[in-house]
């Protein structure tokens, strides 16, 4: 219905706004990027329609394209605030900032992904307080510390700010919860893993009598990914795997939700990661590689494919993974512990 409106009526809003939720899918991302292209340019004042390309930006890992927009969109939201002190957020500028986030991590731009942390710490109060806004404001520190792997400070989340009405968003806490479990599980504490996984069972089921079932299963895919790294903590290597193929499953039943430009860290990654660590680099590889199929240009996955394919003996691909990385960061910022062996080796 759509589409033939779309060509009819290029300078219509509507159209190339649900075109592009339309095809926010795996499946149908590459139909949605002339919607995508053109969107921005039919609004340029409005934050929410300069943030809306990101959708098939990100399905696409577009991601330079991606931060220009969400850049774009999160300066016109803060200009409607009309407020100079940093200490109100807006919840259009926020989820524009997760989109940001995303992108520049995958880049391997650590200095802007800390400058979007450092801007939101200041945040005392936001605009509305609504889920979009509570999700980017708990997403964004979770995905700094996932993404790098620094399980200490993924062990130490906190949600900010407290002002926020945070019992209405189980679905956004969890997302801190589900960081702290990774945190410490990660790295050797099982006893506290488990304290976590403990209150996200109790937000899944708040998530479940409010009715939020997606959220309810996205919570279940956490509890079922967190307790199989506590699982190998505790040595217990084959439970570890059983739990992570569960959370696996459950992930392919379920598709991304428009709030968020990807997922923290995709259990199929997480198992990939897991089948490295106890020396099965060829079935690793194999899930790297569907993880690559479905969330492209993901520099962690390339990373892991690049060591699980040089463990493996297969050193061609292993050097074209290698290429990948090259070319993904080639305006990193940073000496990003991922890219030092592909720089070495250039």
């Amino acid at each position: 219905i759509l589409q033939p409106l779309f060509e009819k009526h290029p300078e219509h809003p509507g159209a190339a706004h649900y075109l592009i939720h339309g095809y926010d899918y795996t499946e149908l991302v590459q139909r949605g990027l002339p919607a995508a292209r053109r969107y921005a340019a039919i609004a340029p004042s409005a934050p929410h329609a300069l943030h809306m390309p990101a959708h098939i930006f990100s399905r696409l890992g577009m991601w330079e394209e991606s931060i220009a927009t969400n850049r774009a969109s999160a300066a016109a939201a803060r200009n409607e605030l009309n407020d100079t002190s940093m200490t109100i957020g807006s919840y259009n500028a926020l989820h524009a900032m997760d989109y940001m986030m995303y992108a520049h991590l995958q880049l391997g731009q650590d200095k802007a992904a800390q400058q979007l942390l450092d801007e939101i710490a200041k945040i005392q109060r936001i605009d509305i307080a609504n889920f979009p806004g509570a999700y980017a404001l708990a997403a964004m520190p979770a995905r700094y510390a996932l993404e790098h792997h620094d399980w200490t400070r993924a062990a130490n989340l906190k949600l900010h700010p407290q002002s926020l009405p945070w019992q209405e968003f189980p679905q956004c806490e969890a997302i801190t919860v589900y960081a702290r479990a990774l945190g410490k599980a990660r790295s050797g504490d099982a006893n506290g893993a488990k304290q976590e996984l403990a209150r996200l069972r109790e937000l899944r089921e708040t998530m479940l009598k409010n009715k939020t079932g997606y959220w309810g299963q996205q919570a279940e895919i956490q509890i079922s990914a967190a307790s199989a790294w506590v699982a190998l903590a505790e040595n217990q290597a084959d439970e570890a795997q059983r739990l992570m193929r569960g959370a696996v499953e459950i992930e392919a039943t379920t598709d991304k939700h428009p709030v968020t430009p990807g997922p923290l860290t995709p259990p199929r990654e997480q198992l990939a990661d897991m089948l490295l660590e106890l020396n099965k680099p060829a079935e690793a590889l194999a899930e790297y590689e569907q993880v690559h199929t479905s969330e492209p240009n993901r520099l962690r996955t390339l990373y892991g494919a690049a060591r699980a394919a040089q463990a493996s003996g297969d050193l061609e691909k292993s050097r074209d993974y290698e290429r990948q990385l090259l070319e993904l960061t080639a305006k990193s910022e940073s000496a990003h512990l991922e890219i030092l062996p592909a720089k070495k080796a250039q």
